[in-house]
């Protein structure tokens, strides 16, 4: 059943247009389950709402605040620990988007803190936020190797007071992964911060979205992230008339033409995202991901699990070629 979860989206989209009371408790826990709630609270901020509704919604609303001093906070401590470094220190995804203030920001849930450094320079950040008190949450030789070789990022870590996570990337998709990002052209045109850390350019923050739904996973949490790109679309579109020139050129240059397209045609079909006429071709593989996006029940479970599976295997099959996948998956399944 995608009916609940597509109530939402047309929710976010139209907050105006509230549904049927008995609706109410379907779409919540989707929301909840897809960590849309706060979200969807401050889209409904000032509507006309059902008074239990209406508190939970209140409720949502000061969490996601709590959720944003925190998230600003760890950034903060990252900063401090790396910057005898003396070396550019970019945020990612959710609390990139809150240190900006972007629309993207509003009631989002945030959980771990992403940062993206030079990749020459991870043994240094590795040893500065070991000092620092992080500490590495796997543990397993195989692991440990796998993530060096070939990911994207260092292994975990985890701050042993705070219980807070840090992802430390030197690109946005692995190094077994088709496309080619240049890291060095995303570290180079970012942005500063008010307070000495960076963000990407806003072309750049649109791809690495992108990237980050369509190819390096299996769409868990993607309803989330496709309304992160439709937020940035709406915002920096609105800001800049040469935007989406920009974009084009940039995604092609990171050679993520596809995945940004199929991003703008999903979220311009779920959220009414506006963008270029030229990108609402659908392909013959567009109906499956919207399946994959709106396979919640009425309680919040995921559905579909077949499809679920098959994009759980196309998730490690775009990490990696077939045979190191077959070799991974058979040292996985052994341990």
């Amino acid at each position: 059943m995608s009916g609940v979860a597509l109530q939402l989206t047309r929710l976010l989209a139209d907050p105006a247009t509230p549904p049927d009371v008995r609706d109410w408790t379907a779409i919540l826990s989707c929301a909840r389950a897809e960590s849309l709630g706060g979200t969807l609270a401050f889209r409904l901020q000032g509507q006309a709402l059902p008074a239990e509704v209406e508190r939970l919604m209140e409720d949502a609303r000061r969490a996601s605040g709590t959720v944003r001093t925190e998230a600003l906070w760890e950034a903060e401590m990252a900063r401090r620990a790396l910057a005898p470094l003396g070396l550019p220190v970019i945020l990612l995804k959710g609390t990139a988007y809150a240190a900006a203030s972007l629309d993207a920001a509003q009631g989002r849930s945030i959980g771990d803190l992403d940062i993206l450094v030079p990749r020459a320079a991870l043994p240094k950040v590795e040893q500065a936020l070991l000092a620092a008190a992080w500490e590495w949450v796997k543990e397993d030789a195989y692991d440990d190797a796998y993530y060096r070789r070939w990911m994207h990022e260092l292994p975990p870590l985890i701050h042993r007071a705070r219980d807070k996570m840090i992802d430390v990337h030197h690109t946005i998709l692995p190094l077994t992964a088709r496309p080619k990002p240049d890291a060095e052209a995303l570290i180079a045109d970012s942005m500063p911060l008010e307070d000495g850390l960076r963000m990407l350019s806003p072309a750049d923050m649109v791809i690495h979205a992108a990237a980050h739904l369509l190819a390096d996973g299996d769409l868990a949490g993607g309803l989330r992230n496709l309304w992160d790109i439709d937020r940035l679309l709406r915002q920096f579109a609105a800001a800049d008339a040469a935007f989406w020139q920009a974009l084009h050129a940039r995604a092609k240059r990171h050679h993520l033409l596809p995945a940004l397209h199929r991003a703008g045609r999903l979220a311009n079909d779920l959220y009414a995202t506006p963008v270029p006429e030229s990108w609402r071709v659908w392909d013959g593989a567009d109906p499956l991901f919207k399946a994959r996006l709106l396979a919640r029940d009425g309680w919040g479970r995921a559905t579909r699990r077949p499809l679920r599976f098959g994009f759980y295997v196309r998730s490690h099959a775009l990490r990696m070629p077939l045979p190191m996948l077959a070799r991974h998956l058979w040292t996985k399944a052994r341990r």
